[in-house]
């Protein structure tokens, strides 16, 4: 595969992540809001635990959100700054108002 091809796919697979409305939503209000808890996703979204937490696997999969643990809670953060900005185009928002990790 040429490195041209592989750029395409790996903005391709972003896309992919970010193309359900709940995982939209999530990595939107993980923007806004920084971190957060499943709880605090399920009231915000009307969504139940077990949803949520289903679609957070394929973001962090996918290396949009990563995970803390803090006592019995965990708590996701946005961690992939591509995501940010596709969110920010999307929305016509402003990125750095976002609260975004820079891992990569």
């Amino acid at each position: 595969m040429e490195e041209q091809d592989t750029i395409y796919l790996e903005k391709s697979e972003l896309l992919k992540a970010l193309s359900h409305p709940l995982r939209l939503r999530i990595v939107r209000g993980l923007l806004h809001c920084g971190c957060r808890n499943v709880g605090c996703m399920e009231a915000n979204t009307g969504q139940s635990q077990s949803c949520i937490s289903q679609h957070l696997m394929r973001l962090k999969a996918a290396g949009i959100v990563k995970a803390a643990r803090s006592g019995n809670e965990v708590y996701y953060e946005v961690s992939d700054p591509r995501a940010a900005a596709v969110v920010a185009a999307l929305f016509g928002e402003c990125e750095e108002e976002y609260h975004c990790t820079t891992s990569q």
